[in-house]
């Protein structure tokens, strides 16, 4: 694929504190790429610089072989949709997704047979007519994408669009978002911190953290093979335990040597071992390779969610299987379900489901102080 953004050794800082610390990322033609993080993690920022609305303090912008870190966003290939549509409230749809082309004195034969096709695209045919203050949002949504297409840019930016959506018309548009793009072959550039957003809809995923890329993948490779325990708990949930490697192949952890999948690390190092809680198979106690203390249970519909007192570290299991609070149960895993990780500086932060009972607690604890 052909490479037309290349970001390198970017930079940023607001008043004293750095945002975005030596990004370096490509960006090829015809990609759905998503820029995936917690607030404050530099996100948007780097969106805005692609955009042209940010400048950076160190590293260059390179756009299809030329630099554009001076260029206006107004000269640049690209267009953005931000989470507030800015519509125009006095003009009706057809007006608001033929604007761009009305700026430019395009021909009204040609505006009317480039606004036809774009309503097309997004489903709005029959809406042409209509007040956009008539709209739902995500109706409005879909003219804000028309507008922002139908000057044919090469790079489409979206900064968390769905964020003021229900969950049942964000997944429709997820779905829809993926087609527009794949039909009209532009590189879309996707902003937001909602990781089933992101692995639904990405050919790559960027996840960011602190101002820094942590991992750079496909959705499965992020999602099977994280780099560290931040990408691990903040792509789905994990169990993340402390471990040994004892050689290739084989790692301790929680008083038991597993077959893994994993080599490459000296024997004895620390490690991280993540855990899906989808890949742990409940058995009967005395068939457990660990054992624990069912501590809660939650109905998920199409699964439990269980949380298992193993040795104090509180794992959590999704399984269709059904079993009481109270209850003593044995888990198995299979060497695909382990993954290791080298220890980070985020080593020991995640993973142990005790965390969220105790946030409760300390907030029940502050209300009662009041």
């Amino acid at each position: 694929m052909k490479k037309i953004i290349e970001l390198k050794n970017i930079t940023k800082s607001f008043d004293g504190e750095k945002v975005l610390d030596g990004i370096n990322l490509y960006i090829c033609d015809n990609e759905f790429i998503t820029l995936l993080g917690p607030s404050g993690c530099g996100k948007t920022t780097l969106l805005r610089m692609i955009g042209g609305f940010e400048t950076p303090d160190e590293g260059e912008i390179i756009f299809m072989g030329d630099c554009i870190n001076d260029v206006p966003p107004h000269k640049r290939n690209v267009n953005t949709v931000f989470q507030k549509y800015a519509l125009f409230p006095h003009l009706n749809v057809f007006e608001n997704v033929a604007f761009p082309l009305r700026e430019k004195k395009v021909p009204k034969a040609e505006i009317k047979q480039k606004v036809d096709e774009m309503l097309s695209l997004v489903m709005l045919s029959n809406f042409a007519n209509r007040s956009v203050t008539s709209l739902s949002g995500g109706q409005q949504q879909r003219v804000a994408i028309a507008r922002a297409l139908i000057s044919k840019p090469q790079i489409l930016l979206l900064d968390e669009p769905l964020g003021a959506l229900d969950l049942k018309l964000r997944k429709d548009m997820q779905q829809e978002l993926k087609k527009i793009q794949q039909s009209t072959g532009i590189t879309f550039v996707f902003v937001t911190h909602d990781q089933e957003e992101a692995l639904s809809m990405s050919d790559t995923i960027v996840v960011l953290s602190e101002g820094k890329i942590q991992q750079i993948g496909t959705p499965a490779d992020i999602y099977n093979e994280p780099k560290n325990a931040f990408v691990a708990d903040f792509i789905g949930e994990s169990n993340i335990i402390d471990g040994v490697m004892v050689e290739n192949f084989k790692a301790k952890f929680s008083g038991h040597t597993f077959d893994c999948l994993d080599k490459g690390f000296a024997e004895g190092e620390p490690v991280d071992v993540v855990v899906r809680p989808e890949d742990v198979d409940i058995v009967p106690e005395a068939e457990g390779m660990l054992k624990g203390l069912v501590t809660q249970v939650t109905f998920m519909g199409v699964h439990n969610e269980i949380i298992v007192d193993i040795g104090g570290f509180k794992w959590m299991i999704q399984t269709t299987d059904s079993v009481n609070v109270g209850e003593r149960i044995g888990i198995s895993l299979e060497p695909d379900a382990i993954h290791i990780m080298k220890k980070s500086k985020y080593s020991g932060m995640f993973g142990d489901y005790s965390s969220y009972s105790n946030e409760l607690d300390e907030l029940l604890d502050a209300g009662g102080e009041e």
